[in-house]
């Protein structure tokens, strides 16, 4: 799996960040998002279809068959 976040999109909201900590943080000026683990280990990955799915924003991608 791969994980890619649209900072373009990014409202801020922080959803993603309470629910996959070891893949999400944000930044202290501005709150967007930014990716700890692009691409996430097995155990963390139901966690970030979960970050996804809530994404207000709809800023959060994810690949699950990269090549």
């Amino acid at each position: 799996m791969k994980v890619q976040v649209d900072e373009a999109k990014c409202c801020g909201a922080g959803q993603c960040v309470l629910i996959a900590p070891e893949v999400f943080d944000q930044r202290d000026e501005d709150g967007i998002v930014v990716l700890l683990a692009p691409e996430p280990a097995a155990d963390q990955r139901s966690d970030v279809r979960e970050a996804a799915a809530v994404c207000p924003a709809a800023a959060i991608t994810l690949d699950e068959n990269p090549s």
